[in-house]
């Protein structure tokens, strides 16, 4: 079947911008309010929905002010806006006692005319507000130039409201499980002290209670009738067992019914669930189109029980408003698939190129072309030399050629949090294999697997967005304080442990 187009996406925040400007007391505050309105102006040109305080902060009562100001407005990221030198105490204070993601950037001088007595210093308010940030410890976005005129300044806004729409996301977020992880799967270690450190829920749930949970769903049956219709019509002629379609309906029903049912205080949640070896026995079935269904709708569901996975796929989607996929680091592309005489393709070499591989667990809209089969590899190790039966219901198909993203946060055994991105393309080749399965060309992989990948210790799991989301999932993981980010180098950047005297 063709790929669908992608529906609205659920289980994902809204970002509400708010401005405040700030002013020294010694500082004319007509300057904030002038540039402030430029600033607006500006926002408004760029298409980026904002709502500016009307109250400047110069003192303690300005900033409660602004506190409720933005709580009337529902405003859930704040940018806070130095149209001159401005207050660093009650500035920073706003920062610590606002609930969402924080932002700060100040006003560049806009002529020659101002600085005989307009002019604003904030540059020079800027360092003195990030110092005592440090000194309170307090994570903020500060974009990479974060002086400039109101144009300049409405773009990198534009920007922070991705960064925004994660780390809200996060805010709010319950990770629920299913099972433990299948045996020698290690690499798919899960501590939890690292996702309540994010602020993090998890809820950790057995097999069992996801079996008994299915057979509960059953009484639903006008709502398994009406997931049914919509599976039949999403797949069309590719809908190979039409028999096994009201069981993976009862299953989407279950998966849905629990999350709503248990966020609790939580916004937003995700899975990462057992999918191998007992399950099948138990169901009858394999989950993978029910996960790549729920995907399409913005609730990932990670393979083997990865929560990590989990959290780094859904991170995905918030950075792109797209469905994301988590996929196997799996293997590398034989030469006789490579053109003769070839040797880059897209910035990448034959050495850069692998392919991503995964049952059968990636949104149709993620897809260039798909089709319901049976596991193959599950097949072989539980059906050998019969017809598919318990290991049929993968949606398989090549992954939709174009910009991507691999990504991952991970939770290291001590504790730790560590983190990589890099940013490549699907190439538009046929992988000649079974599964969810694209072959990826990332510039200056082949040293990126081997000092960052294989170097740190992560785990052969990627989450891949459909997009370049590089930019935007770095600030992120930087403003989560991880400081350990893995990103490709080139040659001439070699990576810290990298042999000096090895040939490259």
């Amino acid at each position: 079947m063709a790929a669908k187009q992608t529906p609205a996406l659920q289980n994902t925040p809204e970002v509400r911008l708010g401005v405040v400007g700030v002013s020294r007391d010694c500082f004319p505050i007509e300057l904030t309010r002038s540039r402030l309105k430029a600033l607006t102006a500006a926002l408004r040109k760029a298409g980026v929905q904002a709502v500016a305080s009307g109250a400047i902060i110069e003192n303690e009562m300005d900033m409660l002010e602004v506190e409720a100001d933005f709580a009337a407005k529902d405003v859930n990221a704040a940018v806070v806006y130095l149209g001159n030198f401005g207050p660093e105490g009650p500035t920073t204070r706003f920062a610590e006692r606002f609930p969402g993601p924080v932002m700060f950037c100040a006003a560049a001088e806009e002529r020659k005319a101002v600085l005989r007595q307009d002019r604003g210093d904030a540059y020079c308010g800027m360092l003195n507000a990030s110092y005592n940030l440090h000194l309170r410890r307090l994570p903020v976005y500060i974009p990479q130039m974060p002086v400039g005129q109101a144009s300049e300044l409405a773009e990198k806004i534009g920007f922070f409201r991705d960064v925004a729409r994660v780390l809200l996301g996060l805010q709010s977020l319950r990770i629920f499980t299913f099972g433990p992880r299948p045996q020698d799967f290690f690499a798919c270690n899960a501590p939890i002290q690292p996702l309540y450190d994010l602020g993090i829920e998890i809820m950790e749930n057995s097999e069992l209670d996801l079996l008994e949970l299915y057979k509960a769903a059953a009484e639903h049956r006008k709502e398994i009738d009406a997931v049914t219709r919509d599976m039949k019509r999403e797949l069309g002629k590719a809908a190979a067992y039409p028999d096994l379609l009201p069981k993976l309906a009862q299953f989407e029903v279950a998966l849905t019914h629990f999350m709503e049912e248990n966020l609790g205080a939580s916004d937003y949640g995700v899975f990462a669930d057992k999918c191998w070896p007992a399950f099948e026995e138990a169901f009858g079935f394999v989950p993978c189109y029910v996960n790549s269904r729920l995907a399409c709708r913005g609730i990932p569901v990670a393979c083997e029980v990865d929560v990590y996975g989990a959290l780094s796929e859904y991170l995905c989607q918030l950075a792109t408003e797209h469905p994301a996929t988590l996929l196997d680091i799996n293997n590398t592309v034989p030469p006789d698939m490579l053109p003769g005489g070839q040797k880059t393709f897209r910035g990448a070499t034959a050495q850069d190129l692998f392919m991503g591989f995964h049952c059968g667990n990636t949104c149709a809209s993620c897809l260039k072309s798909c089709n319901m089969k049976y596991q193959l590899i599950m097949h072989r190790l539980m059906e050998p030399n019969k017809e598919p039966e318990i290991t049929r219901g993968t949606l398989e198909g090549r992954l939709r050629p174009g910009p991507a993203t691999i990504f991952r946060l991970q939770g290291t055994a001590d504790c730790e949090v560590k983190s990589y991105m890099a940013e490549g393309e699907i190439l538009d080749k046929d992988p000649a294999s079974f599964g969810c399965i694209g072959i990826f060309a990332i510039p200056h992989m082949a040293r990126f697997y081997r000092h960052v990948l294989v170097g740190k210790g992560f785990p052969h799991h990627t989450a891949v967005a459909f997009a370049h989301a590089g930019r935007v999932l770095y600030e992120v993981v930087r403003y989560l304080g991880v400081e350990d980010v893995g990103t490709p180098l080139p040659p001439e950047l070699p990576y810290p442990e990298e042999n000096p005297f090895e040939a490259r």
